[in-house]
């Protein structure tokens, strides 16, 4: 008899005949199904058939658009040389249209109009891809949760690349497309308006996003745990009595006096998710637009102290006469 080891495998069920699922109203899908070990380690050993639709391949097509001008404006970057595009690709970039084109349509491709294009068709490519996940939703039958928390996803995006540019006047305030290129743009963010760390929409999205991968570490060890008395089979697990997931519910209640079901803890996760990317673009869109500096807002309304100001005030030789500097010419 095999060995059972649920943390790193899982038995692999691999019927005769293909497992097509249920009949839609539009089901034509592509491929010829087959069977994969190490998709079988993760998942279900079943690969394909997989519904594309002309949804999926236009947003695929856009896509792959996207990805081709920001690769090889990349490699442009590096004199077309493949081995430093390797070499440099964490550090190269895309970027934005400078501050003095405003929000021009399209400023010179060298200048921010490569960017322009390729977010077009990124923009282009997530949008389909919802409406794609939107009706394959409908024709199953399910519910619309998988979509609208995407959306939440989508409203983020939205806010750093097109919202917040636009209200603020100039493409130069959106986030360049880059490895660490995108990673130095929030740094230098967080400290041009006065530490997004004081931005309560910030710590809101903290909050979701610590708590997400703590329901998800507990749920997630929680259903391995009593596996071995069927505990991932969830719908038996909700009508029946006696189950694994009664056990589940017992260790919770007496580890800390209370128990999710097996309804609530998806739903949590889901709100928990969807918070994470929903309250982080309100925070990132109220920043610049409404408040010009974190801290400053936080000290005004009691978050943080006002520290003391331990040296004098630095005074900016550009905006002093040159008769008034030590040194300076008369």
């Amino acid at each position: 008899m095999a060995y059972y080891q649920n943390i790193f495998s899982e038995v692999q069920v691999r019927p005769i005949a293909p497992d097509l699922g249920i009949p839609v109203d539009s089901n034509k899908r592509w491929g010829t199904p087959f069977n994969s070990y190490l998709f079988g380690l993760i998942g279900n050993a079943q690969v394909g058939p997989i519904y594309i639709g002309y949804l999926g391949a236009l947003s695929f097509a856009c896509g792959l658009i996207a990805f081709e001008i920001i690769g090889l404006n990349m490699w442009a970057s590096v004199n077309w040389d493949p081995v430093q595009f390797v070499r440099q690709l964490p550090w190269l970039a895309l970027e934005p249209p400078r501050p003095q084109y405003g929000l021009r349509v399209l400023p010179p491709l060298a200048e921010g109009g490569w960017w322009l294009i390729a977010g077009f068709f990124l923009t282009a490519s997530v949008l389909l891809w919802w409406l794609r996940l939107f009706r394959r939703a409908k024709a199953l039958g399910l519910g619309y949760h998988v979509p609208w928390a995407f959306a939440s996803a989508i409203w983020l995006f939205l806010v750093l690349g097109f919202i917040r540019p636009v209200l603020m006047g100039s493409w130069s305030e959106a986030v360049p497309f880059g490895i660490f290129p995108h990673l130095d743009w929030t740094a230098a963010f967080s400290l041009r308006y006065g530490n997004l760390f004081y931005n309560p929409f910030h710590m809101l999205s903290i909050v979701f996003l610590y708590g997400s991968t703590l329901l998800f570490a507990m749920h997630g060890g929680t259903i391995l745990a009593v596996s071995r008395f069927g505990g991932e089979r969830e719908i038996d697990q909700i009508v029946d009595r006696g189950t694994a997931t009664e056990r589940a519910a017992l260790f919770w209640r007496w580890t800390m006096g209370f128990n999710a079901t097996m309804e609530s803890i998806h739903r949590w996760a889901w709100w928990f998710a969807v918070l994470t990317t929903l309250t982080g673009g309100i925070g990132i869109l109220l920043t610049g637009t409404v408040v010009d500096n974190w801290y400053l807002w936080a000290v005004k309304h009691g978050v943080a102290p006002a520290y003391p100001q331990v040296y004098p005030p630095v005074i900016d030789p550009l905006a002093t006469s040159a008769t008034t500097i030590p040194g300076g010419a008369p």
